[in-house]
């Protein structure tokens, strides 16, 4: 930068900051740029620059700048409580787990064969459920029936099925028990059952067999099968309510019954086939003189014969 240049820039920074001396003024308006510098000095002479808060401004930004919070060595204590809370938990965990029952359940159509923890042997008919619990077997051995199974009982300590309807115990034996609606079977293929039901004890020996209805003994005589006809794929029943038949039927296949016109007094004895619907329809509703249809939906519809 040349020293001429630098003598002007001087003088036009005293004018500016109203230190120029006259002769220094007189100098500076020989310059030809002066007139643009009287107007740049007259735009900016306007301009006021903003208040500034230093105090809120400290403040805002206080705030928005996160502690530093300082590490801490871990207690000994904290440590060993924190270690003690999750082994309680685990172990809560486990022991809930290894208490809950077991549950078996056969949907329609569909027979299960399972062994107990005792090796004993249980074939669950459609539409059942039984439900033990495996931790406790060896101290109970016990469980809870809601349909229709076969049982064949290893030897050892008191065994108990225990339905809505009463509880079946033996010490080791084969037999049946059939538990639905109000309705209650019990058939013994050997040895021999107790049969508790409405504060009654009943004692069924092999071959023998009782039916008890809504609290009351109907039925107790032989057995002349050696073992349930549901095993070969067959229901029997003997003076049931058609309503009991006809919910089996539909365990048995996919299907909805419906029944008009028709007496839900009639009892059934006989037995249907659990291969062919038709078939099946045919052995209930003949004996009793009913009429049966499938729509073309699959539903069945059992009507009184010759009914309008």
């Amino acid at each position: 930068m040349n020293t001429q240049k630098m003598e002007k820039d001087y003088l036009l920074h005293k004018w500016l900051n109203n230190e120029a001396t006259p002769e220094e003024l007189e100098q500076l308006k020989t310059d030809p740029e002066y007139a643009s510098y009287i107007q740049i000095s007259n735009a900016t002479s306007a301009f006021e620059l903003p208040q500034m808060d230093s105090e809120p401004n400290f403040k805002a930004i206080s705030n928005k700048i996160k502690p530093v919070h300082q590490l801490h060595k871990p207690n000994i204590f904290s440590v060993v409580w924190k270690v003690a809370a999750i082994f309680a938990v685990l172990l809560a965990g486990y022991y809930y787990t290894t208490t809950l029952d077991t549950s078996v359940k056969t949907d329609i159509a569909q027979t299960e064969t399972f062994s107990l923890p005792d090796t004993s042997e249980v074939i669950l008919n459609a539409g059942s459920k039984i439900t033990y619990n495996k931790k406790n077997w060896a101290k109970s051995r016990e469980l809870s029936l809601d349909g229709e199974a076969y049982f064949k009982v290893t030897k050892g300590n008191k065994f108990s099925v225990k339905t809505v309807e009463g509880t079946v115990s033996v010490l080791g034996t084969q037999f049946n028990v059939f538990v639905r609606d109000g309705f209650f079977a019990v058939a013994c293929y050997e040895g021999l059952v107790s049969v508790t039901y409405n504060d009654t004890i009943l004692k069924v020996p092999a071959g023998s067999k009782i039916q008890i209805e809504n609290g009351k003994l109907m039925m107790n005589e032989t057995a002349e099968d050696p073992s349930p006809d549901w095993l070969a794929a067959e229901s029997s029943f003997e003076n049931a309510p058609l309503s009991i038949v006809v919910k089996e039927i539909e365990r048995q296949y996919p299907v909805k019954v419906t029944l008009e016109n028709v007496d839900f007094e009639k009892r059934f004895t006989g037995s249907f086939t659990h291969k062919k619907l038709d078939l099946a329809l045919k052995a209930i509703c003949e004996p009793l003189q009913l009429q049966y249809k499938i729509d073309k939906n699959g539903a069945v519809h059992i009507d009184a014969k010759n009914s309008k």
